[in-house]
This record gives C-alpha cells, structure tokens and sequence, in this order.
C-alpha cells in the first residue's frame, strides 16, 4: 500500500495537476471569502461561514480532477496489467491511491488556516470567534474531501476515458451533496428527513455547528467504505 501511496503522490506532485488544484482551490476560495460581493469583511461577523459554504461546491469539480486519472490511466495505458503481477491486493492498490488523492486534498485546506487567524484578529473585541464551529467545519470538509475522493476513485475505476471519469464523479459528487438535498425540499415530514438525511449536505452542515457527533462520523466513513469497495469489485472484474 505504501509503495502505491509514494507512487501517486509523486506522480501527483511531479506535473502540474496537484499544483494548478491547490492553487485554483485557494484563488476561488479567497476571491469569494475576501473579495466578492457578500464576503467575509462585508458580512459584519468574524467567521468563516462563506468559506465553509463554498468549499463543497469548489471541491465538487476539483478533486474528480485529481481522482480521474488514478485507474483511468492505467487502464488505457495498460499498466494496470503490469500492476496486478505485483504483490499486492486489490485492497492495498485502492487504498494507496486514495490515500494519495486524499493528502493532496488536505495540503489543499491547511493554508486556509490562516482565514482563521485573521477572523480572529477582525473579532470583536480580538478574538471573538466561534472556535468550536470553525474546528468542526475544517473536521466536515477533510472528511466531505475524504468522501469526494472515494467517489471520484470510484468513477475512475468505470472507464479508460479521464473526461468520462471527470464528469461520472463530479456528478456523483453533486448528487449525493446537494441533489438529495434539493428532493428532499419537495417532500414533507419523515420523508424529507429521511432523503436529507442520507445527502452529505446533512451531515456536514450538522458537524459544523461545532458539534462533532459520532454518528456523522460514522456516517462519513461509512460512505468512503461504501465507495471504496464498490471501486474493489470494479477492479476485480477488470483483474478476471
């Protein structure tokens, strides 16, 4: 597993790709929690509400960018073929490369830490901050990033075609964050609860209120897992 995790992370940090990600993630993040009409300075609050509420929909279109090529590449290059003679399980092959798209999705955050430092310093008197909900929010987008790159890895397991890949995870990604919530405004009572419920906007906004439940948790791993071992039985059709 460890060798396929340095691989992708090297072959993601020696082209562009990681770079232009990273670096198109923070441009949109700090135009629209800045600058932007509507923005954090403009708002009157010292938080990061804006950024946390744009973040998902940035991360919608760029890490299926990144996951696309992780099996789609092999597959039409023909190195999956060389991949399955290593020693190494299916598992460990998944995992590796997940792991991989997964770190690059949080080198990606980490310099969005400063956003809190200076809503601390613009607070009310200094210092007047929500901590606890900032530290849930960044808890909700690692893991939202966690369940995105699943989602993208899964879609690249379908096809040889990186485009095809792209559009299959980003459209997943969208569905299962905001599609299911947007149906489920067209029900009432139990069934709006229940449609919501299973959408990643839920749990999300749910662990950014600062209170970090168990049961999100469980829910976000749970939905990797899902992803990942939906992404096994691809690759093991193609392996046979």
């Amino acid at each position: 597993m460890l060798t396929i995790f340095r691989k992708e992370l090297n072959s993601f940090l020696n082209s562009l790709v990681a770079y232009i990600v990273i670096g198109v993630f923070l441009v949109l993040a700090g135009l629209f929690t800045w600058v932007f009409e509507g923005n954090v300075l403009d708002y009157g609050y010292a938080d990061l509400n804006i950024f946390f509420q744009l973040a998902p929909y940035i991360f919608i279109f760029l890490i299926p960018s990144i996951t696309m090529r992780l099996f789609s590449e092999e597959f039409k290059s023909g190195t999956i073929e060389l991949l399955f003679t290593k020693p190494l399980s299916d598992w460990q092959i998944i995992t590796g490369k997940f792991l991989a798209a997964f770190v690059l999705i949080m080198v990606a955050i980490l310099p969005t830490f400063v956003y809190y430092y200076s809503v601390i310093e613009l607070g009310n008197p200094k210092g007047n901050v929500d901590t606890s909900a900032i530290i849930g929010s960044y808890v909700g987008l690692f893991f939202l990033g966690g369940v995105f790159a699943s989602i993208g890895l899964w879609a690249s397991s379908l096809t040889d075609n990186q485009v095809v890949a792209f559009i299959i995870g980003a459209v997943s990604c969208f569905i299962l964050y905001d599609g299911l919530h947007q149906l489920a405004l067209l029900f009432n009572g139990p069934t709006q609860f229940l449609i919501d419920y299973i959408g990643l906007s839920y749990h999300y906004e749910s662990i950014g209120r600062g209170l970090i439940d168990s049961r999100t948790i469980v829910y976000f791993l749970s939905v990797i897992i899902l992803m990942l071992y939906l992404t096994k039985i691809r690759v093991s059709l193609k392996k046979n």
